[in-house]
């Protein structure tokens, strides 16, 4: 039900979660391991995912 980039980009942003929850990798190694390529890139599709920014989801998700 919705375009293939947006569920590839969804797809990606799960997967970053995943690793923002399970490791101590920085935005760098992510962004290359999901498939955004630059932590640039991966802030955008996760603060329009999400509603926040990676660090700031790595920090509330560790806090909780």
């Amino acid at each position: 039900g919705q375009p293939p980039l947006r569920w590839l980009h969804g797809q990606r942003v799960q997967a970053a979660r995943r690793l923002l929850e399970m490791s101590d990798a920085d935005l760098e190694a992510i962004a290359a391991a999901t498939g955004f390529g630059t932590a640039a890139t991966l802030r955008t599709h996760f603060g329009r995912a999400l509603g926040t920014t990676p660090s700031a989801y790595r920090s509330a998700w560790r806090g909780a």
